[in-house]
């Protein structure tokens, strides 16, 4: 397969800084289109896998997979798009296919396990993907999605990620108006989540272990703020929310939030923490309440996401960076240093 050179930001060894590589995209085939990428979110991942925190990483590792760009040349059996479309791509780039989940529109839960943006198993090359820390990614026509024209397109791509991971378990347990739904973390996937709940038609309850972010809760839509360092608050609290969506990647006790639950009432976890969250019986079996998760959401979602969001004019509260600064972004965003997602200017790596 004849491919071409294009320049990229990524890292040879998890102890390393990220800095300029070049990387072998492929031609496009009879179904594939070409995106000039225009702007990148960082998400959290993006950095657990430069690093091998989570293990498993290839290097060299280019990151990136909150994708926003220009389609600038189609396959000929292309009908979904054409050249000059604005387009974006998610967390996957293709899957089996042929699994039960893919049938059905799941590709995130495929059977024999999505092909990611990065880090996946290039089936085309034979070796590693790269994601969206570069000038330009080939993508087939299936996985690439539509863009609303009425959306900033900076702020549009965390929505590639941290968007449909809050979107999908939202939609999977029905929120909407009569519903209270609880969102732990105000973070780059929690301040998504109070956004698309609140113009789901929910009723917001916001829970914190930080009194600062009480104020920023209320403006991203939050109706009721509970700070889950109060005792007195929480307590209050207990039985009184339909659904939990908790975003905290960091060692917390799920309990106290299961305890807010009502009667078959489910927490869906979207925040990875390192080690395991141990759960009490009692917590779950008094009161029928589940604990699940969920991850990402299939191509279909994520169209049905950034549509509800053009209609909503929904979009990540973000800060532009340059690609020269991604190390100083990483070691912020480590810190929580960042309101609420960190975007990267594409053009920043063309000049």
């Amino acid at each position: 397969m004849n491919t071409f050179s294009v320049k990229a930001f990524g890292t040879e060894a998890p102890e390393a800084d990220l800095k300029q590589l070049t990387i072998e995209r492929r031609e496009v085939s009879d179904r594939d289109v070409e995106i000039d990428i225009i702007f990148c979110g960082v998400c959290h991942s993006d950095l657990h896998t430069a690093r091998n925190e989570w293990h498993g990483t290839v290097y060299p590792n280019v990151p990136g997979h909150e994708i926003v760009g220009r389609i600038t040349k189609i396959g000929k059996g292309v009908s979904k798009f054409k050249v000059g479309d604005i387009a974006a791509v998610g967390c996957m780039v293709d899957s089996c296919r042929e699994c039960e989940q893919c049938k059905k529109g799941s590709e995130q839960y495929c059977e024999k396990g999505n092909i990611q943006t990065y880090n996946g198993h290039d089936k085309h090359l034979n070796k590693q993907t790269f994601g969206g820390y570069s000038e330009r990614i080939v993508v087939e026509e299936d996985f690439v999605l539509r863009v609303p024209e009425n959306l900033d397109l900076a702020a549009t791509a965390p929505l590639l990620c941290a968007g449909v991971t809050t979107w999908s378990p939202l939609k999977h347990w029905n929120v909407g108006p009569g519903t209270r739904v609880g969102v732990v973390g105000i973070g780059g996937l929690g301040h998504m989540g109070v956004k698309l709940a609140k113009a789901m038609g929910a009723y917001v309850v916001v829970i914190t272990t930080s009194s600062s972010k009480v104020a920023d809760a209320q403006r991203l839509g939050a109706d009721e703020v509970i700070l889950s360092t109060d005792e007195a608050q929480m307590k209050a609290n207990v039985n009184t929310l339909n659904f939990v969506l908790d975003c905290v990647s960091a060692q917390h006790n799920i309990n106290d939030y299961l305890a807010l639950l009502k009667v078959d009432g489910t927490l869906a976890l979207v925040g990875a923490p390192e080690h395991p969250l141990p759960v009490a019986a009692f917590s779950l079996i008094p009161t029928r309440r589940s604990f699940a998760g969920s991850t990402i959401g299939s191509i279909a979602e994520t169209q049905e996401m950034l549509d509800f969001c053009g209609k909503h004019n929904i979009t990540s509260d973000i800060e532009l960076i340059n690609i020269q600064d991604i190390n100083t972004a990483y070691e912020r965003l480590l810190k929580g240093d960042v309101k609420y997602r960190f975007v990267i200017d594409m053009a920043s790596l063309k000049r």
